[in-house]
């Protein structure tokens, strides 16, 4: 017989209002793991999550490397963005000791300058953080124990009868006709 659905789930997050019952402890949790073809899905506690009885973690080479490469790349980036507003408030500094005339309109742009620079800084530190969130709780993929993903399939193929059962149910045409004839 045909497997419904592969052994690889990918864990998700839901919101706090739409927590459910864990499978395994019945406290409410917002982690979900769900397989890529969306037929199963069940809610899990995340330290469920780290038990090697119940699944392992599908780790992906390719993209741990990825994700250095763009830390690494990342750093320099910032790097370089300091030494270039370096220089700029040199030069910045050069000009206001040539032109003392206009210093006070220097210093309202530099101010100005200044304060655009923090929060472009700001808005790209929150920007990262929210990128380092979205990847710490990204869809990281798991393997479930074989006892645990035999019962998953179990589930699914009860759902799947049941669902048939009902469909017939609601068919007037799957119930015995009355008999026409006279009785004997």
């Amino acid at each position: 017989m045909a497997l419904p659905f592969q052994n690889v789930y990918i864990h998700r997050k839901v919101a706090e209002a739409s927590s459910k019952p864990c499978m395994i402890c019945f406290r409410p949790s917002t982690s979900v793991l769900i397989t890529s073809c969306q037929k199963d899905f069940f809610y899990i506690c995340p330290s469920h999550l780290n038990d090697r009885g119940f699944a392992t973690a599908v780790v992906d080479e390719a993209a741990e490397a990825e994700k250095r490469k763009k830390e690494e790349m990342d750093k320099e980036l910032e790097k370089l963005k300091q030494e270039f507003e370096e220089k700029q408030k040199r030069k910045e500094e050069k000009k206001k000791d040539k032109d003392k005339d206009k210093d006070k309109k220097e210093k309202e742009k530099a101010k100005v300058k200044d304060e655009e620079a923090d929060k472009l800084k700001v808005e790209e530190t929150e920007k990262a953080k929210t990128e380092q969130a979205v990847e710490a709780a990204s869809f990281c993929e798991y393997n479930l124990h074989r006892n645990f993903f035999n019962v998953r399939q179990q589930k699914y193929r009860e759902k799947q009868v049941a669902k048939r059962n009902m469909e017939r149910l609601k068919n007037p045409l799957s119930f015995p006709a009355v008999p026409k004839g006279d009785p004997v």
